[in-house]
């Protein structure tokens, strides 16, 4: 959802969790294949744009150090695959307030912000299938982010079908201070996995607590490789699972963000700010899953 603020447009870029991830194989191109679903959540990056006759991009927020702010960034890429002729401009600045490589899509959620604010500002109308199909073009997580409703996900990011409906539930994200590397995760799996799990879709769960249910019987395929590069995260595992409430801790992606599962506002609040005092170097925060669109 776009808001006009000043004769700007601003967008938000929800942050992404996979409430499971299994990896159902790996092609012989090295990519794999996954079932997952995603949710997202209801805080996020922020883009803000402005028109302007040539492309213009800059980062500020708490976690802007580091971001690339040069082509390599997805977010001047969704803009140049959106106008690959390069006759469009805009002004845009991302205000990074997700921490960067921590599994929750950031950049992927940037991109697919960027290809949903530009159509509007652009007043290009596509509809939400042909900017997914450009998406492609720039990660697996990309397309699921444009849409940003709770998705079953399957071959590597690209398919997307409906999820059950989803109770409503809040969660509480916890990172640990520490930035994993997708692809090493991915190298390790690699080297350890001795058999793929199968694809197990989510059906209608009525409540938080039989959602959790459900998911227990998932996992995340990647928190195993990743807790051994980052053992830290089994700390913040560790301190969710022992908060009041707490129905599921996992990791999501390729982590290190971690996320417990709360059935109301209250308890999530209560478990963010106990972890909040016993590490305030931490990035925690609470909030509620998205059951809409973009």
């Amino acid at each position: 959802m776009q808001n006009a603020v000043e004769g700007r447009l601003v967008e938000t870029a929800w942050a992404k969790l996979n409430l499971y991830l299994h990896i159902t194989a790996i092609r012989e191109n090295g990519y794999h294949e996954l079932d997952s679903l995603f949710v997202f959540t209801g805080f996020g990056d922020t883009l803000t744009v402005e028109p302007s006759e040539e492309l213009g991009f800059s980062v500020d927020g708490p976690f802007a150090a580091g971001v690339p702010v040069d082509g390599d960034n997805l977010v001047v890429r969704a803009a140049r695959a959106l106008s690959p002729d390069g006759a469009r401009g805009a002004r845009i600045r991302l205000t990074k307030n997700l921490p960067v490589a921590s599994g929750i899509g950031g950049g992927s959620a940037d991109a697919a912000a960027t290809l949903r604010v530009l159509n509007a500002l652009w007043g290009l109308d596509l509809p939400d299938m042909r900017l997914e199909r450009i998406a492609e073009g720039l990660g697996a997580d990309v397309p699921a982010c444009v849409r940003s409703v709770p998705s079953q996900v399957s071959g590597i990011g690209e398919i997307l079908g409906p999820a059950a409906p989803l109770p409503e539930c809040w969660v509480v994200l916890v990172n640990p201070g520490v930035a994993v590397s997708t692809p090493a995760v991915f190298r390790r799996f690699d080297a350890e996995v001795t058999r793929f799990r199968p694809a197990a879709p989510l059906g209608a769960a009525g409540s938080a607590v039989k959602l959790a249910a459900a998911l227990a019987e998932r996992a995340n395929d990647l928190e195993p490789p990743a807790l051994a590069m980052e053992p830290v995260i089994g700390e913040a595992l560790a301190l969710l699972r022992k908060t009041t409430g707490c129905l599921l801790a996992r990791m999501s992606g390729s982590g290190a963000t971690c996320f417990g599962l709360y059935a109301g506002q209250a308890e999530s609040r209560a478990a963010a700010a106990r972890i909040t005092d016993n590490n305030p170097s931490w990035w925690t925060i609470s909030g509620p899953l998205r059951a809409g669109g973009a």
